[in-house]
This record gives structure tokens, sequence and C-alpha cells, in this order.
């Protein structure tokens, strides 16, 4: 008799701190048989950092290694930890994929999704993001009344990155790291960097909140981000 197959679940655990994770997260978390989760090129899995001290020895874990540079291109390896997670699902085991932050937005998770979810019962658990967890950590109200937020990551070119900032109400740009210096220079000639706030891995026990004009380029991570946040006055 073929099993019936297993659940797939995008699993959002948020920025970093293990007590922002949901409820429902958390219970999905402890009771599937199998999570997977993307490993960075020297090994280190920040999701499951997070959520280390929820998982279950008796768990079995998929390790996904991802390429984060964009010289080298992903699509293999997503390939590969799919029907890793496939093979599983296939057997009739439920498979909790971590995503940090919220799964549909810039997500790891999103790539797993198009290659699975047609194929197999899929849920999505939402999770805080990075982009709002920071507007709390910075004590900033992002938007008021008829604002209109954009999110943009800074890899995009400068032009590009210039012309989507150009008369902004308010603004998020993420993916910093060795993009940090074009994004500064930027913001001075658009008159925004006075607005700019600079945050890195927002609520994590590391994260560093300083004034932006007293960055290192050299030293930014990619898990840091700007805010500009809504001149709008509040009533």
């Amino acid at each position: 008799m073929t099993p019936t197959k297993g659940k797939l679940y995008g699993l959002g655990i948020g920025p970093g701190d293990p007590e922002l994770l949901t409820l429902k997260a958390h219970r999905i978390l402890t009771q599937v048989p199998v999570i997977a989760y993307p490993t960075l090129e020297n090994g280190k899995a920040l999701a499951r950092a997070i959520v280390a001290s929820y998982i279950r020895p008796s768990q079995i874990e998929i390790p996904m290694p991802l390429p984060f540079s964009v010289e080298r291109s992903s699509q293999p390896y997503y390939d590969i930890g799919a029907e890793k997670i496939a093979a599983h699902l296939s057997a009739g085991r439920d498979v909790a994929v971590l995503c940090e932050g919220e799964p549909m937005l810039y997500g790891t998770f999103m790539y797993l999704f198009n290659r699975l979810a047609d194929r197999f019962d899929t849920e999505v658990i939402p999770g805080i993001s990075s982009t709002l967890a920071s507007a709390a950590m910075l004590g900033a109200p992002i938007t008021y009344r008829n604002d209109v937020l954009s999110i943009m990551p800074a890899t995009l070119d400068a032009d590009t990155l210039r012309a989507r900032l150009t008369g902004i109400d308010a603004a998020v740009i993420i993916k910093l790291g060795r993009h940090f210096a074009k994004v500064r220079d930027i913001l001075a000639e658009l008159g925004l960097l006075e607005r700019a706030l600079y945050i890195e891995r927002a609520t994590q026990p590391n994260q560093r909140i300083v004034p932006i004009t007293t960055v290192d380029p050299t030293e930014v991570p990619y898990w840091s981000l700007i805010l500009i946040p809504s001149q709008t006055q509040p009533q």
C-alpha cells in the first residue's frame, strides 16, 4: 500500500529572538518528524540556531547548503534540497522547512515552495519579518495614514536603487553587506541620510544599532538593514 504523503510546512521563525516564534510555529516545529533548514557555505545554520532549544534528538534533520553569493547560482542547490524533502514527504513524513523572518518575503522557502507545493499538501506559517522587527528595535514608526512603504534589496544597481528611493514616503533597504557604501552614497545624494537608521541582526543577542555615519563599510554584515521612516506628522 502506498503511504499517505506527508505535509510540507514553511515555518516562519522570525528575525532571531526565539521568543518571537509564534505559538503555531512552535507547535508544528516540536511535532514534525523532519525539519529542513538552509546552511551557509561555512556550515553555519542561522535558522536552526534560532530554534535549537526546541529541536528534539529524535527529529530527522536536512541541512541544505546554499550559496549566498551573487556569483553562484542557487538553483541546483534548491533542486537537491527539494528532492531530499520530497523523499520524506513521499514516505509519509511531515517536513517543516525553517525560514528566518517571513517565508513569503525574500524567504528561502519560496524557492522550495515553487518546486514542491504542486506535488504535496503545503501550509505556510507566517513569521515576523526583520523589516518590521527592526522598526520596533529602533523605536521608529514606519508609516502613517496614507504613506507607502517600499522594501528593496541593496543588491540593486545604483541607478535602479536611486530611482526607487527618489520621492519615497518610507523605505527599508535590506541585504546590505558589501553594498553599504553604494547605498549610503545614494542616500546622501538624495538628502535621505539624516533620516536613515541602521541596525544589524535585529532581535538577536548580537544586535547592533549605531548612527549610520559611523558605520564601517568593510564590516557590514548581510543581516543588516537601513530604515527610512515616514516624515508624516502623526495626529
